[in-house]
């Protein structure tokens, strides 16, 4: 059975809003929930950069356009924007760790959005997830980029694990079998849409608590 929940699929279908619309409705419901979710930085209409925001609402620079790294820091760029890892480590790394398990099995809920190419320069931050993944007692409802280039070895370590469900950005929609028969839905990733993702979200939310059972 699936216990940790991924969503993906291209920049600007909606992960990072279904991720908190799932984050409230957890949190709401009384269910200890904790994590981070990226959010894009604008200035006078234009993107220049990333920040990451925990659910307890502190922010941190991830990115910026044509930011120099620190000195004596090595420099993490994809494409136009640098990776501020001090500030993002600083951020996510006590989050992850303090993700251990609840009062009881499957209790508590990590938000991991997303694990991308600009957090994967941290080292740290891998094995941080690596060991939320494997910590008895608690649920990753996280995002993963869509394939693209080179294979992130994270990532696709994650697709392949057997106790993650991805909720999948497709072309087409899931056949109607699939929808019936919950063997299959695990063998055939289920599309995510701008237009469809506000009727995903009680399916994700019945996998999120399947995995806290």
């Amino acid at each position: 059975m699936a216990r940790h929940v991924f969503l993906t699929g291209p920049p600007g279908v909606g992960k990072t809003t279904l991720i908190q619309k799932a984050s409230e409705v957890l949190k709401s419901s009384g269910v200890p929930i904790d994590g981070f979710y990226t959010e894009e930085v604008r200035q006078a209409g234009r993107r220049i950069g990333f920040d990451v925001v925990t659910l307890s609402g502190t922010r941190g620079v991830l990115s910026r356009i044509g930011s120099e790294p620190p000195p004596g820091k090595r420099e993490c760029r994809v494409g136009q924007y640098v990776v501020d890892l001090t500030s993002f480590e600083q951020l996510a790394l006590p989050v992850l760790r303090n993700a251990g398990p609840g009062s009881g099995p499957g209790q508590r809920v990590c938000v991991i959005d997303e694990i991308g190419k600009m957090e994967l320069f941290s080292q740290p931050f891998i094995q941080a997830v690596r060991q939320t993944l494997s910590t008895p007692g608690t649920v990753v409802l996280g995002t993963i980029p869509v394939p693209k280039g080179k294979p992130l070895a994270l990532v696709e370590e994650i697709r392949n694990r057997n106790d993650v469900q991805v909720f999948s950005m497709l072309s087409c929609a899931v056949p109607p079998l699939c929808r019936r028969e919950p063997r299959l839905r695990r063998a055939l990733p289920i599309p995510v849409t701008k237009e469809n993702r506000n009727r995903l979200l009680p399916d994700i939310m019945t996998c999120v608590q399947s995995g806290r059972q």
